[in-house]
């Protein structure tokens, strides 16, 4: 997998506009409660490295902690959500992909949570479908390194 940019993207307002200069030409699929809960359906995600994102309107953010390891941030005027992050200062943004002005070039590589997943859709593709505890062990493996 490999990196593109730069990607603009905001939230649905406007008032929230970011930068992306490098992000990752793979998205993942989450089905887990918390995104489903704030999303109304899997959400769909891209990462983008801490150094690499450019932030306007940041005063806008609010965030929530959403889980003992992750915090999700939100347009404060139209309530679009914009990404989460790993606890833990400089983590990467893991951006909601429909804030992306462009989603060209992107692909669907990884669903997590797969067993929270409803049964009334499916992702077409032969891509990894980890469960939530399979996809924990891989956050475990990466504090690691």
């Amino acid at each position: 997998m490999s990196s593109m940019g730069p990607r603009e993207g905001g939230c649905q307002c406007g008032t929230v506009r970011y930068v992306a200069a490098e992000l990752d030409d793979h998205m993942h699929a989450c089905h887990c409660s918390i995104c489903r809960k704030i999303s109304g359906s899997a959400t769909l995600s891209v990462t983008v490295p801490f150094a690499a994102m450019q932030i306007r309107g940041e005063e806008h953010v609010i965030v929530y902690t959403s889980s003992d390891w992750a915090t999700r941030a939100f347009c404060g005027r139209c309530g679009s959500g914009l990404w989460y992050r790993l606890n833990g200062e400089d983590a990467d943004f893991i951006l909601s992909a429909g804030t992306l002005d462009d989603l060209s070039g992107l692909t669907l590589t990884q669903e997590i949570h797969v067993e929270m997943k409803p049964q009334g859709y499916a992702f077409a593709g032969d891509h990894p479908r980890l469960t939530g505890a399979e996809f924990e062990a891989t956050l475990t493996m990466q504090a690691k390194e």
